[in-house]
């Protein structure tokens, strides 16, 4: 009897579109392609609102009182360098304990 199964499920056939695509995948590609197009006209529009330049356009023109400033070479950072030495200490480092009075306590 299972052998009568076997023929009579191995002559039935799949419909002709099974396995293709059809209809819907159709309209999906178009959404997606419809998509793509906004976006990209967005992008361009984005981008001819941006500047050419990121310079500042006012820039300062520094003009030496002597040769010698044209010759004077700072490294990159000494500035901030040279203001952070000056700042007080965030953190102080921790005090000496007299051994006479015990530990410290802040108030």
């Amino acid at each position: 009897m299972t052998g009568a199964m076997l023929v009579l499920a191995a002559n039935e056939q799949l419909p002709e579109d099974v396995g293709k695509s059809g209809p819907f995948g159709l309209l999906l590609v178009v959404v997606l392609l419809v998509a793509i197009l906004l976006l990209g006209r967005s992008m361009g529009k984005h981008l001819k609102k941006l500047p050419r330049s990121f310079d500042p356009e006012d820039a300062p023109v520094v003009v030496p009182d002597d040769a010698s400033e044209l010759f004077e070479q700072r490294r990159p950072g000494e500035e901030l360098l040279e203001t952070l030495r000056r700042q007080p200490l965030a953190i102080e480092p921790p005090r000496a304990e007299d051994p006479d009075e015990g530990p410290r306590t802040t108030s």
